[in-house]
């Protein structure tokens, strides 16, 4: 079972976060009251395994076997699923529902406390006892839709003896099912279930499992040199992911989803730097995308530098490139590099991903996901690469996303005026730190934004 015992002492948190474009809501589930004695039941899931080789399109059945190991019978029981965006749920029993106005799948999610995107979820509720000892299923299994941006997903599953729909401004306003009531049966007392640890609180049990999907995404990179003033220069350094697949790797665990290297030509030195970049080497500096943790499907996200043109020299190039680390999902490799020159003119840029050329720019400071816009300025469109074209020089491979800023692929990323990869039109970042946003700041802006959702705080689980 995917889960050790350092996870089932840690307790569920609570956290508020702002819905964004599209009107999200997830769960908090927060450990229930401790008791005075020790008669409390004992609700312990069946074992989960990893859902693997699920193909777009197709869907999988969920998991739902528990058993009660406590010593009193429960007149009631909760069983809540939360699942990441590339899934989404199927119609629902009349006793399970879904917060209104959830699109499972959105391209915008809304940003938990530990800055990964939020989750959607399903209560299912079931109002008839449950006996000591006994085992038990829903008698109709739920089921999940894959959709076409799915690659490495996640699922929760908890069972528990108390509405998880709860928070300190109240529950989330839930719409139910359609279709015919789910009832509980009971299973052989065979059924493999998981143990109850030292640090179990009896009134709920929770595991998460990795779910992945048969899909692959497009990195690509692109350089592209603007506003030429004189012995100043503007480096524009893109990375996209072109998708079909949006990529967060590790449900988180392993860090940035990618690092953006940026070796500038020789004869220049920095004067302006995107924020979300450090110095990595003489003349090279490392860039991590504004979301961090993961890209959406055809988003794009901008590091704007300015050079300064300190000695001419006779074919300097610079370059972009992704990191040399392994991505089993980006079949394409030939757009992981991208080369300029720095001309005369300050023209003259290639790009894998078919950079535009000249001088026309947008937003940016894109962060991920298509459908929604990120900062001011310029003439910023969604994720889906419609970006502004034109100018000379430029050149690229496939499934281009245009210069112009894709959009957040956090509801709190990429707000208005925000530096770094998210700056205005056509501008600069201003200097910063030189590292990745803080997920302090991700949640900052979350707050800032408007009122607060209950999201789920996700245990996180190790892929294996």
């Amino acid at each position: 079972m995917l889960r050790t015992v350092a996870d089932r002492a840690r307790p569920l948190r609570r956290t508020s976060a702002v819905v964004g474009a599209v009107a999200l809501t997830a769960l908090a589930l927060a450990a229930a009251p401790a008791s005075a004695d020790n008669t409390r039941p004992g609700l312990v899931l069946g074992l989960l395994k990893p859902v693997t080789d699920v193909k777009p399109g197709g869907g999988f059945d969920l998991p739902g076997a528990f058993a009660n190991k406590g010593t009193e019978t429960l007149d009631k029981v909760w069983l809540t699923y939360n699942f990441s965006r590339g899934l989404t749920h199927q119609e629902l029993p009349s006793n399970c529902a879904h917060p209104r106005g959830e699109k499972p799948g959105a391209p915008a999610v809304p940003v938990d406390e530990e800055g990964l995107p939020g989750k959607y979820f399903v209560i299912c509720e079931f109002d008839q006892a449950v006996k000591p000892g006994a085992v038990y299923a829903p008698e109709k299994t739920l089921s999940l839709d894959v959709l076409g941006h799915a690659l490495y997903e996640h699922l929760g599953v908890t069972i528990s003896d108390y509405d998880t729909n709860q928070s300190e401004s109240g529950p989330a306003d839930m719409v139910p099912g359609t279709g015919p009531a789910v009832k509980l049966v009971e299973l052989p007392s065979t059924t493999p279930l998981g143990d109850i640890g030292p640090a179990k609180n009896p009134a709920y049990d929770y595991a998460g499992v990795p779910v992945t999907a048969v899909n692959t995404a497009d990195f690509q990179v692109a350089a592209q040199l603007t506003d030429r003033d004189g012995q100043f220069v503007t480096l524009e350094a893109k990375f996209t992911n072109a998708g079909p697949a949006w990529v967060m790797p590790d449900n988180g665990e392993s860090g940035a989803v990618t690092h953006v290297l940026v070796k500038m030509p020789a004869g220049t030195t920095v004067t302006l730097k995107a924020d979300g970049c450090k110095k990595a080497d003489a003349g090279s500096y490392s860039c991590i995308p504004r979301s961090y943790y993961w890209a959406n499907e055809n988003s794009t996200y901008t590091f704007p530098f300015r050079l300064r043109i300190v000695k001419a020299v006779a074919g300097a190039k610079g370059s972009v490139a992704l990191e040399a680390k392994e991505r089993p999902f980006d079949k394409n490799k030939k757009n992981d590099t991208a080369v300029f020159l720095l001309g005369t003119d300050g023209n003259g840029s290639t790009g894998g991903t078919g950079s535009t050329g000249g001088g026309s720019t947008g937003s940016t400071g894109s962060t991920g996901g298509s459908g929604s816009t990120s900062s001011t300025g310029g003439s910023s469109t969604g994720g889906s690469g419609t970006g502004s074209t034109g100018g000379s020089g430029s050149t690229g491979g496939s499934g281009s996303a245009g210069g112009s800023g894709s959009a957040g692929g956090s509801a709190s990323a990429g707000s208005a005026g925000s530096a770094g990869s998210s700056g205005t039109g056509g501008g600069l970042a201003n200097t910063g730190s030189g590292s990745a946003l803080p997920l302090a700041g991700v949640a900052a802006a979350a707050l800032a934004a408007g009122a607060g959702t209950v999201l789920l705080t996700r245990r996180r689980v190790p892929r294996r």
